[in-house]
């Protein structure tokens, strides 16, 4: 009965007596009897008896069931609501019960596969039995130290793998022998040892494109050496590519507490910071790399760059300035335009935006920018040349728009001087 009782809920058991709520114990002997009359086995055909014997068995099975709810009920009288209720506190209790032992059953599919991949051969006689032998695995030495229990040999010919089955903290791994590396524990294991083996294997998994998984072991080397710059720089950039920016933040404060000259960690922090939102941080990490290295052009791009996110006009000029003046690029020049735009010097715009040009003529968008800012000025002969050179350069709907405005304004003067451009761009 216990059986059943768990497979039937009320409403069912209902069901296979053809009875309805509210229901009484007589109720339920009465159709215990009824059913009875109908299934019993001895008015079966012969070839359906089973059948008639399995049901009848269902049947008694439910009315134990009501009869003991229906002896149990205030008044021996079972309700509609009471049969909802127990019903479903029946499905509930069913849907518990199918959560958990699918969960089960996807443990142990898991378990299983973890040990397909991990121990194929663990039920295999070893070919070479090591007992108590002590090793890392080069390729993942966060697993620590293990036991190695046995050798195993795969492969056939030339193509013969020599595997060693080792039990780490983390459960059973199955590596190739050759990574192995056995420890002895009457010597120390230095920490440059442990720097330099945790560096290798961060490296590697660097390459994969597991960068989560360097920095992992990185943290280890970090542990080992916490002021080496190499480890700080790689651990720096581990987290930045897996996309952990307070913790690459974090160590990059470290990384330049060590290299307190170089401006590398200073690039570093600016460019993290700036992927983080926090502009004003990033600002003062590119102040600091410029005060590092005041010769190099691209950090005072950078800077002025920040600055000039940050509204800060009047710095983020100055700081583009020099980046101009010591490694101009057409990039730079159109930023420091357009901080003297945004200042209202219009002079020092078109200047700026013309040098551009200047520097890279065949650059579609330097030109673009010289029109814009000449259409601004009452030189509408050079601007609507700087618009035709700039459409043959690639196509722009904003750069015909404005060409169509400036030719509205004077064409016969404007059709002479666009002349040597327009053949130019005909012939080419």
């Amino acid at each position: 009965m216990a059986a059943m009782a768990q497979v039937l809920d009320v409403e069912q058991a209902l069901l296979l007596l053809e009875l309805q709520a509210p229901f009484a114990q007589r109720d339920v002997q009465l159709a215990r009897r009824r059913m009875a009359k109908r299934w019993h086995p001895d008015i079966a055909p012969p070839a359906r008896r089973h059948e008639h014997q399995r049901h009848l068995q269902a049947v008694n099975e439910a009315a134990d069931q009501l009869e003991s709810l229906a002896e149990s009920s205030r008044g021996g009288r079972v309700s509609r609501n009471a049969v909802k209720v127990s019903a479903a506190a029946a499905r509930k209790a069913r849907a518990e019960a199918g959560r958990r032992a699918y969960e089960q059953e996807q443990r142990a599919r898991a378990a299983e596969e973890e040990r397909a991949r991990h121990d194929p051969f663990g039920s295999r006689v070893p070919d070479h039995s090591v007992v108590h032998r002590y090793a890392r695995c080069l390729s993942y030495p966060e697993w620590g130290v293990g036991s190695v229990t046995g050798i195993y040999f795969s492969g056939d010919g030339d193509d013969v793998k020599q595997w060693a089955r080792m039990s780490f903290s983390v459960g059973v791994r199955t590596v190739p022998a050759g990574s192995l590396q056995f420890v002895d524990f009457s010597k120390p294991d230095a920490a440059a040892d442990r720097v330099q083996r945790f560096m290798t294997a961060a490296q590697h998994a660097l390459s994969e494109g597991d960068a989560a998984l360097a920095a992992q072991r990185l943290i280890y080397a970090r542990d080992a050496d916490p002021v080496n710059p190499v480890v700080l720089r790689l651990l720096t950039a581990a987290f930045w590519q897996a996309g952990n920016l307070p913790a690459a933040a974090r160590t990059v404060r470290d990384w330049a507490r060590v290299e307190t000259e170089r401006p590398t960690p200073e690039r570093f922090a600016a460019r993290i910071y700036e992927d983080m939102g926090a502009l004003d941080l990033a600002a003062d990490a590119a102040t600091r790399a410029v005060q590092r290295a005041p010769s190099d052009g691209s950090a005072w791009e950078r800077l002025g760059r920040l600055r000039l996110r940050l509204m800060d006009r009047a710095r983020a000029i100055s700081a583009l300035e020099r980046a101009c003046d010591l490694d101009p690029s057409v990039e730079g020049l159109l930023d420091l335009a357009l901080a003297y735009h945004l200042a209202g010097n219009l002079g020092a715009e078109v200047s700026a935006s013309e040098a551009a040009t200047k520097l890279e003529p065949d650059s579609a968008v330097a030109w673009s920018r010289f029109a814009h800012a000449l259409a601004r000025t009452d030189r509408l002969g050079e601007c609507a040349r700087a618009c035709v050179r700039a459409l043959a350069l690639g196509p722009d709907a904003e750069i015909e728009e404005l060409l169509e405005r400036i030719r509205a304004l004077d064409p016969r003067g404007l059709s002479r001087a666009e002349a040597p451009e327009l053949a130019q761009r005909t012939a080419a």
